[in-house]
């Protein structure tokens, strides 16, 4: 299910960015007076075709990763006299290079317009609030302390935990200081770097450089806070590891082994490196008395490969609906025209961070292994839509 929610959220995502993209070299060429003979979303043969007035046909095709716009042009096929001058090649050097720049700049617009109605209609993100920080870790180095929240990042405001992922993005393969403003937690406290934030430099050496590392935060030693939640089950996937061994939903997980869990992220951090290993776990069960009871099952974690390679344990379950405390979820919203510049400003944010990636591969500061191929595509589509 979750491969066929991938392949979707890709599928969704492509033809969006695609027909966006093509309908900018469309638009112009249009305006320039070019005659277009069809705009195709997805390759291959045509599931259905219509024909407008102009006689251009728009068809949706039988593969769906990517699409066209095919012009009239005297290199492709005989073009009749009539038509010359409607065709791609015969017009103007600056026409054609507005037609070509036209898909790009289409994207450049739908990624601001984006972003501007997402500031406009407002989003929660979790407070970047600091739970741990791992002895003799950068983070520690640098004096910073559990309870603290993360303000900014290298002069960057960061709401949530995303933005501060983000801007760490940029300083990957980098020697020298990363530059973190933070201040004590405060409940209800605005997300604005404020009189009592305080500069916190943790020292890096060619960061990351040859790691495939996702979690930023924790490599700089910094572990957000997180809350109380229960290792109460939720959810137990039908022939499941944990249904077959016993689990059902409702079912508090108390130990496993000789290791007592508070947590349900205690459960978690013993499942994932316990792939295929027999597990003792003691839980304990609502009667339909009302009472409760305590059993010992035998749990045996499946082995799961992720995208990276990286090999889990994973039982097939989940917890049970929890929710952050209020003070821990900040909402961003923006009127109209702050909306506008913070949309801006984000593009331009994205934009610089690409550029900066491309030119640290090209100088050997960043590995090559950081490229993300259509399977992480996938995956981000699919947590986007998610």
């Amino acid at each position: 299910m979750e491969f066929i929610q991938s392949v979707l959220s890709l599928i969704v995502t492509l033809g969006i960015l695609v027909t966006i993209h093509e309908y900018g070299h469309f638009w112009v060429a249009r305006r320039c007076g070019v005659k277009v003979l069809r705009f195709s979303v997805g390759f291959g043969k045509p599931i259905f075709s219509w024909y407008d007035k102009q006689g251009t046909e728009f068809a949706v095709a039988a593969i769906p990763l990517g699409g066209y716009v095919k012009m009239l042009d005297e290199r492709e096929a005989p073009v009749a006299p009539e038509d010359k001058a409607k065709a791609f090649n015969n017009r103007p050097v600056g026409q054609r290079i507005a037609i070509a720049s036209a898909g790009p700049i289409a994207n450049f617009l739908f990624a601001i317009f984006a972003y501007w109605l997402m500031f406009m209609v407002g989003f929660n993100v979790l407070v970047p609030r600091i739970g741990e920080v791992e002895p003799e870790s950068p983070a520690d180095q640098a004096g910073l302390v559990a309870g603290y929240e993360v303000r900014s990042v290298e002069g960057r405001e960061t709401p949530g935990w995303r933005a501060v992922s983000m801007e760490l993005i940029n300083r990957i393969g980098d020697t020298g200081n990363i530059r973190i403003e933070a201040s004590p937690f405060k409940p209800g406290a605005q997300s604005e770097t404020g009189a009592d934030a305080q500069l916190f430099l943790l020292p890096v050496t060619d960061w990351l450089q040859d790691s495939e590392e996702k979690d930023l935060i924790g490599e700089l030693g910094i572990r957000p806070y997180r809350p109380e939640v229960p290792a109460i089950m939720g959810q137990v996937l039908p022939d499941s590891p944990a249904a077959q061994g016993g689990l059902m939903p409702g079912d508090r997980v108390l130990m496993v082994g000789e290791t007592p869990i508070d947590t349900w992220f205690d459960f978690v951090e013993l499942i994932q490196p316990s792939a295929e290993k027999p597990l003792d776990v003691l839980i304990e069960r609502e009667t339909e008395s009302g009472g409760t009871v305590q059993r010992w099952l035998r749990l045996v974690p499946a082995l799961h490969e992720l995208a990276d390679g990286e090999r889990v344990g994973r039982l097939g379950v989940g917890v049970a609906p929890f929710e952050y405390p209020p003070e821990m979820i900040r909402q961003v919203r923006h009127d109209p025209l702050q909306a506008f510049v913070s949309a801006l400003d984000q593009t331009g944010a994205d934009t610089m961070m690409t550029l900066n990636a491309i030119k640290k591969m090209v100088i050997g500061l960043l590995s090559l292994d950081n490229l993300s191929g259509p399977i992480t595509i996938a995956q981000v589509a699919s947590a986007s839509i998610s």
